[in-house]
């Protein structure tokens, strides 16, 4: 039996994450602003992460053999737990973001060539250079870049960042709504918003990135790891697998340069190569195979919301 430290994890895939490693037979506690009480025969710490003060005040004296952090987003919050944790914790394992891999920090693609999925080592958050941008998205992602950064110059703790895909899956839990985008739209006959040639991108069942943190959780490996799904698809793909559970055609609208399209609709690469993950052990699924299921989830829900 292991002790494991969840900060956060009390939606979504936190939630499965958490209970799996109680099951599991762990001794599992999770921290968090007192946002959502765990599940029973799970402990229950309660502090503002960003108050280093009470952070500690809230551990006391405890150490865990490994740290899953779900709500690191800034390079404060990681400084703040790379101190906290120094001697406390065996292993940190933070979940990050297939977002860092900003187009502005990789190679240009050959050109006239389609670029092919990223590896790990595409970036390396302590070499990145500074990204220019604004907005939520880019501070999101610029944030979770320098998080990284923060946890891998010189290391306190044996450390890993799981590089998520695009989260899928799990009808009313999936808080983002961009499933939903595409069901209630096609459902209506509403246009989808695309570019004129999106790129592929990749996903991720909610269970499986749930898996995956708890199995990382356990190896002994470092660095970065992507987590997606076998087989990437374009928003075109997306929206036509949608379409066939909702048993309507789906209607595409192109937008011109700079516009706004809608969710998983990308005009620069967006697709990660899982490879090092499998070849270190964990079986991913496929898109293709649970995607009808999280559709048939989502319509589900926006019947029941219909129906209200």
């Amino acid at each position: 039996m292991n002790t494991i430290l969840v900060i956060g994890g009390s939606r979504y895939f936190g939630k499965s994450l958490v209970t799996k490693a109680r099951d599991a037979g762990h001794e599992v506690t999770l921290l968090n602003r007192g946002s959502g009480a765990p599940p029973s025969g799970v402990g229950h710490l309660v502090a503002d992460r960003d108050d280093e003060e009470a952070l500690r005040a809230a551990l006391g004296a405890r150490t865990f053999d490994t740290v899953i952090d779900q709500v690191c987003y800034t390079p404060r919050q990681a400084a703040i737990a790379r101190r906290v944790f120094a001697g406390r914790t065996g292993r940190y394992v933070m979940t990050s973001t297939m977002e860092v891999y900003d187009p502005a920090t990789l190679p240009a693609p050959t050109a006239g060539r389609r670029p092919v999925p990223v590896t790990e080592d595409s970036l390396d958050p302590l070499r990145a250079q500074a990204a220019r941008g604004s907005g939520p998205a880019f501070e999101y992602a610029d944030g979770k870049r320098r998080a990284e950064a923060v946890f891998l110059r010189d290391p306190v703790f044996p450390y890993v960042s799981v590089r998520a895909a695009h989260v899928l899956g799990g009808g009313r839990a999936d808080f983002t709504g961009r499933l939903a985008h595409y069901v209630e739209r096609i459902a209506a006959g509403a246009p989808i918003d695309v570019h004129e040639a999106p790129y592929e991108t990749s996903f991720i069942h909610h269970t499986e990135i749930a898996e995956l943190l708890y199995w990382a959780a356990g190896q002994s490996f470092t660095g970065p790891v992507n987590a997606a799904s076998h087989g990437s698809l374009d928003v075109m793909g997306l929206s036509g697998l949608v379409a066939e559970r909702v048993g309507r055609r789906p209607r595409h609208r192109v937008v011109g340069d700079g516009a706004e399209a809608s969710p998983f609709s990308f005009d620069r690469a967006y697709a990660m190569d899982n490879g090092r993950a499998s070849a270190l052990g964990f079986d991913f699924g496929r898109v293709t195979d649970w995607l009808p299921e999280a559709i048939t989830e989502a319509m589900a829900e926006a019947a029941a919301v219909r129906t209200a």
